[in-house]
């Protein structure tokens, strides 16, 4: 069970056309092309199919709009498409937004995890042992950390802080009892917070990059001294690949990018590479538009992954530096405002306004 993985695996990606899931996507499309891949994903609100438009003639590639709370579908799913590998990115994941209405993220995050893991169970019997449960998974189920403590490992007592957090430690524990108790080959992955291209407005290194765009305010919670260690989603991928070949079954790894950042630290990084990158701007120096609002509840101060167990086991480290990253990522921005304009919809300016108190 332990074996690792070679060709002509088929993939079932959960969420593959949000943020994560399409670049893990078209990464693996490109660095497995041997490979089949079927997106399950119910389109929500940062569900996009521009995501994945480029992939729409590749004949290995197949979508399925649907719920991952549907056995029926993902019943079909499996058998149909003779799936060997199940990756599992399809979740509600906005703090601000499991705040305000914490319902959803319950019926997706616990009980879409759950109908996944008992398909699974009833079907993989018929793998001869050849298969895989990736469950993609947030740094944010360790709680938070002060500034001196070290960082989270895999070892760290859970301690959610918020709805989105307790449904996300909710769905791994799941995840791991289902490889305890029925020794389904499942691998738990924690990562911390991830940025680059596909990502929805409302997250905040693409609602700065837009907000500048538009000459609109930067609204920094709180102080702004909360701290965050960003991965590229890319190098992301790559450690969720070297999960897939050579993790072993019922482990966790978590994956990190060893940049942390204060939040303010960060905006102010943004502010200048768009003063150098985008010509014309309506307000520069972009850092006069930073306006710090009420702090939201429960905001954890500090996540810091320990990427140890991931780099000795397995061999992965991250390769990109957060100002590469993020002169890439504005870049993509600057680039594909065709991409993020129609995403400015009524619903996500009554969101903004709810959340932040102001119109975007």
């Amino acid at each position: 069970m332990n074996q690792q993985r070679t060709t002509n695996n088929h993939l079932l990606v959960t969420g593959g056309a949000g943020f994560i899931g399409s670049n893990f996507v078209h990464y693996w499309l490109n660095e497995h092309p041997e490979d089949a891949v079927v997106v399950l994903d119910a389109l929500t609100y940062a569900g996009n199919l521009d995501n994945l438009k480029e992939l729409e003639s590749n004949p290995n590639f197949h979508f399925s709009q649907g719920n991952i709370t549907d056995r029926a579908l993902v019943d079909r799913l499996l058998r149909d498409y003779q799936i060997n590998t199940i990756a599992h990115f399809a979740a509600e994941s906005h703090v601000d937004r499991s705040i305000l209405a914490p319902d959803a993220f319950i019926q997706t995050n616990v009980i879409g995890t759950f109908t996944l893991l008992e398909a699974f169970r009833n079907y993989y019997p018929q793998l001869e042992g050849n298969g895989r449960f990736l469950h993609v998974s947030t740094d944010e189920v360790y709680g938070t950390l002060e500034p001196d403590d070290p960082p989270f490992r895999e070892t760290t007592p859970y301690a959610p802080n918020s709805p989105y957090s307790a449904s996300k430690a909710g769905s791994d524990h799941l995840v791991r009892a289902y490889y305890h108790t029925y020794e389904l080959p499942t691998l738990i992955t924690n990562c911390s917070n991830n940025y680059g291209p596909y990502h929805y407005p409302e997250k905040l290194i693409p609602l700065m990059c837009i907000n500048i765009l538009l000459g609109k305010p930067l609204p920094v919670y709180g102080d702004g001294q909360n701290v965050r260690d960003w991965l590229y989603v890319l190098d992301h991928c790559r450690a969720l690949d070297t999960v897939i070949r050579k993790g072993k079954p019922g482990e966790t790894y978590n994956i990190g990018g060893n940049n942390e950042v204060k939040n303010i630290d960060l905006v102010r990084m943004l502010c200048d590479l768009m003063d150098e990158l985008a010509p014309s701007l309506p307000v520069s120096p972009a850092q006069e538009l930073i306006t710090f609002v009420k702090d939201r509840p429960g905001h954890d101060r500090r996540y810091a992954i320990d990427a140890d167990k991931i780099k000795t086991e397995l061999g992965w480290q991250p390769s990109v530096t957060v100002e590469e990253g993020l002169r890439q990522t504005v870049s993509w921005y600057l680039e594909n405002r065709h991409w993020w304009e129609p995403l400015l919809s009524e619903e996500y300016q009554a969101y903004y306004q709810q959340v932040y108190q102001t119109s975007a």
